[in-house]
């Protein structure tokens, strides 16, 4: 379902409705590339492919390419006012609202030692520990979320009844900076570190300088046993607010004629810092809570950067092609939810044509 929105014009193009403009970040129009095509056809034969899913948990894809949308379409009950918990893609916006504290300077930068920012009480173990080991998951602590006997484990943290006396618990397994191990509780730490440098809740400080400022009002972001902020995921927005947090990386961290993001921490955390290539199937390498992966198609080689969160909730982000994918899913903890998109993004990435080479 396509509804009125930002003045849309609604479309119907080779069986699919599609959107000029939709003023996601305010381009006022649609630029016309030369030589740039799309295959509305087989966006259409996608979406009827998708009605067809038999799993029942897919909910909301939209396509936007130089800000505006050029397929949108929604699933087993959602629309587009729907709130969906995009779970671990709240980490990259996570580390959006960092770079926001650092351009702020609130936050000395990505070498500050978290023991200068968080509260007394962290064991001298843990001092060394920087904003850029937790941002790139390689604290060097003892938490792993793919491993239910880490002290660290995201289970064990979601748990505790108090989220920062647990993550002074953990032990150190390594050095910090040493090895990329996916831990949610890194995540916690990051936004602790916005709360904590601000005074106000993670939620507050990311609706005034972020939320807000793109357009993005309603939401709902579940909090810890103590009013914690949860930096880790649990944010439920819409699939076009998602569509907005990837235009707003497109636009090198603008929106609505303003720098909201600064444009070289946008650049800095897309770079691929750590390869982990070897430990996670859908991914070349890891930034600052963004994920980076190359796919070979047609010839072409292109680099795709991703929120990703459980269950297939992603924003790929394609600049080669100017393109954003939002997509929403049910299927937590079902693998066939992270392959599902996986398909959709080559799908589409198939279905854009701009005649160029990264």
């Amino acid at each position: 379902m396509i509804t009125r929105r930002f003045g849309a014009l609604l479309l119907w193009v080779g069986g699919v409705l599609a959107v000029a403009p939709l003023e996601l970040t305010g381009a006022p129009t649609c630029p016309q590339v030369p030589g740039e095509t799309v295959d509305f056809s087989a966006i259409d034969a996608l979406f009827v492919d998708l009605a067809r899913d038999p799993h029942g948990d897919l909910k909301g894809v939209i396509i936007t390419r130089h800000g505006c949308t050029l397929a949108e379409r929604y699933f087993n009950g959602d629309d587009s006012a729907s709130l969906h918990d995009i779970r671990s893609a709240t980490k990259s916006i996570t580390s959006t609202l960092v770079g926001i504290a650092i351009q702020q300077g609130l936050v000395a930068g990505m070498d500050e030692p978290l023991a200068q920012v968080l509260p007394a009480g962290m064991p001298p173990s843990q001092r060394r520990i920087r904003l850029r080991d937790v941002l790139t998951m390689r604290s060097g602590l003892d938490a792993d979320d793919r491993d239910s006997l880490a002290p660290g484990n995201e289970d064990r943290l979601d748990r505790s009844p108090d989220w920062m006396a647990f993550a002074y618990s953990v032990p150190m397994k390594r050095p910090p900076g040493d090895r990329y191990v996916y831990s949610s509780l890194n995540a916690f730490l990051a936004g602790a570190v916005v709360e904590y440098s601000s005074g106000v809740s993670l939620e507050v400080f990311a609706r005034r300088y972020l939320f807000g400022p793109i357009g993005i009002h309603r939401l709902q972001w579940r909090r810890g046993p103590r009013g914690e902020g949860v930096g880790q995921g649990n944010l439920s927005i819409t699939v076009r607010d998602m569509a907005m947090v990837g235009e707003l990386f497109r636009r090198g961290g603008r929106a609505h004629g303003r720098q909201i993001v600064d444009s070289a921490w946008v650049g800095e955390a897309l770079a691929p810092r750590v390869y982990i290539g070897d430990v996670d199937r859908y991914a070349d390498a890891y930034g600052y809570m963004w994920y980076t992966k190359r796919y070979q198609r047609s010839g072409r080689s292109i680099v795709v950067h991703f929120a990703s969160g459980n269950g297939g909730n992603k924003i790929y982000l394609v600049p080669a092609y100017d393109l954003v994918v939002a997509i929403t899913s049910g299927a937590y903890g079902r693998a066939y939810g992270q392959e599902r998109s996986e398909r959709i993004l080559l799908r589409i990435l198939d279905a854009v044509d701009e005649g160029g080479q990264e």
